[in-house]
C-alpha cells in the first residue's frame, strides 16, 4: 500500500496529465472502474477481476491524493474512518459480550437502526439516504425504504398490474404526440418495471447489464459472420440481420451447453 501511494505522489508531481486532474474530472473514471469491477466478476475471469479491482482502488488513492494536498484529509484517514464505520456498524462482532447470539436478519436490522442514529437530525427526508448512481439501482433503493414502512404493493400480480397501468397511460402520451409527457411516462413505466422485478428479488441493474452483455455477443457474432464472407454490415437489409442474429442466438446457446458440460 505505501508503494502505491509513493506511485501516485510521483505520479502528482511529474506527470502532466495527471497534475491537470481535479476530484470532479476523475469521478467519471470512478464510476467507469466499478462498472468494470462489476463486469469482470460476472464473466469470472479471475486475472480481470484482480486488475479491475486495482483500477478502482487507484481512484481511492488518487482522489485521497489530491485532497491531502488540499490539506483536508489523507488517504490514512480515509482507511480510519471506514474502519470506524465497519467497528460501529458490527457491535455483534466487536462487543460480542453485550449481545446475543443474531442471525442475518437480526444483523441487518441493527445495521439499519445503526445507520439512523448516524444520521438523525441530518436528513429531512428518509429518502435522503438514498446514495446517487445508476437510475435503476435508485428506484430499487426508494422502493425497499418505502415498503418498509407499508408503502408498497402486497404482491407481484399487483405490482405488474401498475406496469400495465402505466403502459397504457405511455400508449396515450404517445398517441398525444406530448413529448413531455411521453418522457413522463416512459419513466414511469421503468420505475414500475423495476418493482415488479424487486419484489421477484431480481436486481434491474445486474438483469439489464446480463441483456446488454448478451447483445453485445450476439452481435459480435453477427459482425464475425459478415466479415466472413467479405461483406459490409451497412450494406445488409434488416431481414439479413434479423436471420443472423437468429443464428447467433442458437450459436451462443450452443456454446453455452458446451461450456457447462464441460465444466460439469
Amino acid at each position: 500500500m505505501e508503494r502505491l501511494l509513493n506511485i501516485m505522489q510521483e505520479l502528482r508531481m511529474k506527470c502532466p496529465w495527471d497534475q491537470q486532474q481535479t476530484p470532479q474530472s476523475l469521478t467519471q473514471y470512478a464510476i467507469e472502474e466499478a462498472y468494470e469491477v462489476e463486469a469482470a466478476i460476472r464473466e469470472g475471469h479471475i486475472d480481470e477481476i484482480k486488475n479491475e479491482l486495482g483500477d478502482l482502488l487507484l481512484q481511492v488513492v488518487f482522489q485521497s491524493q489530491m485532497y491531502s494536498e488540499m490539506g483536508a484529509f489523507t488517504f490514512d484517514d480515509v482507511v480510519n474512518a471506514i474502519s470506524e464505520k465497519l467497528i460501529r456498524r458490527h457491535p455483534h462482532v466487536f462487543q460480542a459480550e453485550q449481545f446475543s447470539q443474531l442471525n442475518a436478519d437480526d444483523v441487518a436490522k441493527l445495521w439499519q437502526k445503526i445507520k439512523a442514529e448516524e444520521r438523525a437530525g441530518k436528513s429531512a427526508s428518509r429518502l435522503d439516504a438514498i446514495k446517487p448512481g445508476p437510475a435503476l439501482n435508485q428506484a430499487e433503493e426508494i422502493q425497499k425504504k418505502v415498503a418498509k414502512i407499508g408503502f408498497d404493493f402486497p404482491d407481484v400480480q399487483e405490482a405488474y398490474g401498475k406496469v400495465e397501468e402505466e403502459l397504457a397511460e405511455f400508449q396515450e402520451a404517445l398517441a398525444a404526440q406530448n413529448s413531455d409527457e411521453i418522457i413522463d411516462e416512459f419513466g414511469d413505466c421503468l420505475f414500475s418495471l423495476v418493482n415488479v422485478g424487486r419484489k421477484l428479488g431480481i436486481s434491474s441493474e445486474i438483469a439489464l447489464l446480463g441483456t446488454i452483455q448478451k447483445f453485445r455477443s450476439r452481435f459480435a457474432y453477427i459482425e464475425s459472420q459478415v466479415a466472413l464472407h467479405n461483406n459490409n454490415i451497412e450494406d445488409l437489409s434488416l431481414a439479413e440481420m434479423d436471420q443472423l442474429w437468429e443464428q447467433a442466438k442458437q450459436h451462443l446457446k450452443q456454446q453455452a451447453q458446451h461450456e457447462t458440460g464441460r465444466i460439469e
